[in-house]
This record gives structure tokens, sequence and C-alpha cells, in this order.
């Protein structure tokens, strides 16, 4: 299972990247192609579509590794046990709206399956839509895993309960 988590990592990573890079590429080249006078629309479109699917691709990235901004000024100064209590209602909160995300993604990416993406024949709508609940899904999986690690740092689950 550890084996499948790291290779879904790794896979987020390169396909974060090459959907960053793609999107640059693209909107460079639709702007060198207007100074040359035959402008590329389709450009901006495909560059707004792995724009979607880097966007949450990327806030996985960064809530994995506490790279997401926070502001903690007021919850610092609070006793330790009330600490943990609003990290573990944070994580329940964000848990919460992510499965919110997940189920409205896809019924939003049903019932955009006949739509053509941006006027282009044969590409569906749904391939940018199904980012919203892919993307969902990585970081509601992510923040079950932290949830996981609070409570066993807090001494809730034995490591024994969760490696079965």
């Amino acid at each position: 299972m550890r084996a499948l988590y790291s290779y879904l990592l790794k896979l987020e990573a390169v396909l974060a990247g090459i959907f960053l890079v793609l999107m640059v590429v693209l909107i460079f080249a639709g702007g060198v192609a207007r100074l040359l006078h035959h402008p590329l629309n389709w450009t901006i479109d495909l560059a707004t579509c792995f724009f979607a699917w880097a966007a949450f691709l990327c806030a996985d990235i960064a809530w994995r590794k506490e790279a997401l901004m926070s502001i903690d000024v007021m919850v610092a100064r609070a006793p330790e046990r009330l600490q943990r209590t609003l990290l573990y209602c944070n994580y329940m909160i964000i848990s919460a709206f992510l499965i919110y995300v997940v189920y409205a993604g896809v019924w939003l990416s049903w019932i955009s399956r006949a739509r053509s993406f941006q006027g282009i024949p044969g590409v569906s709508y749904s391939w940018v839509t199904m980012s919203m609940p892919v993307g969902a899904t990585l970081l509601l999986l992510t923040t079950a895993l932290k949830l996981r690690a609070a409570m066993r740092e807090d001494g809730w689950m034995s490591r024994s309960a969760t490696t079965r």
C-alpha cells in the first residue's frame, strides 16, 4: 500500500509539473502566434484546462508538505489541549467540505459530459470538471493521513491498529 501511495505522490508531482510547463508554453506560443498575425485561439483554452488540473494537484502537494498559508496567531497562544481540539475540528471541517466537493464535482462532470470544451469538437467539458473531484479526493486522502498521524501522536491509535 505504501508503494502504491509513493507512486501516486510521484505521479502527482510529475503531472503537476507537466501541466504547469504546458500551460506556460501554450500561453507563450499563443502570444507569439498572435504577434505573427496567426492567432491560435485554442492555446488559451487548453492552458485553462491544464491550469485547472495543476491547481488541484499543486494544492494537494502544498497541503501534504505543510506549505499552505495559515494564520495561527490566536491558536498558537491557546492551551495545548485547545490547540489539538481545534486541529481535529479543522480536519473534520476540511474533510466534510472535500467530501461535498467530490460529490458536486462528479455530478458536474456527469451533467457536462455532452458539452464540448470551448467548442472543440470531440473534447468533453468533463475533462476540465473532473479536475475538481480528482483533486478533492487527493486532498481528502492527505487530510485523512494527517488526521491519522495526529491521532497517533496523541496516543488515540496504536501503531498495530493502523498497519492492518
